[in-house]
């Protein structure tokens, strides 16, 4: 080994390295096959629903024929550390638009993180079954709108 160098790291540089190794083997372990990294919450917590609008039973019927639902339109915040419980949509349908913070969405399938910013909406059909989180310091505010039986 004489007049062979060894190339020496500096300590910031090999600590990065196996930070990224420890996380990437931890994602491994909690992400994997398509599973969901979170338990679906039974309950919901730090959420707020204010109303911006509904159209009427009558006036649903009247235009498509559809009794007994109203569409409505409604502005939902998720509070830092909030979360909204596991729910179906078999027989509501819907769409979320994210109007700011960021949050993850938690299927059976797997969880998917929408960041600030993606203009992505979140489609609710027939066979969405769904959960969601908080995981941020800042509030998650949603507009969703959806067809629901009229009370």
């Amino acid at each position: 080994m004489q007049g062979e160098q060894r190339k020496c790291y500096p300590p910031r540089t090999v600590m990065l390295a196996l930070a990224a190794l420890v996380a990437g083997l931890l994602a491994g372990m909690f992400i994997s096959d398509g599973q969901a990294r979170t338990e679906p919450p039974t309950e919901h917590k730090g959420v707020s629903v204010a109303s911006l609008g509904v159209l009427s039973g009558t006036s649903i019927k009247r235009q498509i024929g559809l009794d007994g639902y109203v569409l409505q339109m409604r502005e939902i915040t998720l509070a830092p550390g909030g979360q909204i419980a596991k729910h179906s949509h078999a027989g509501r349908p819907g769409l979320v638009w994210t109007l700011s913070g960021s949050w993850t969405e938690g299927r059976p399938d797997g969880d998917r993180d929408y960041p600030a910013g993606e203009t992505t909406a979140i489609l609710e059909d027939a066979d969405t079954e769904h959960w969601f989180f908080n995981n941020e310091e800042e509030p998650v505010k949603v507009v969703v709108c959806d067809i629901v039986p009229a009370s």
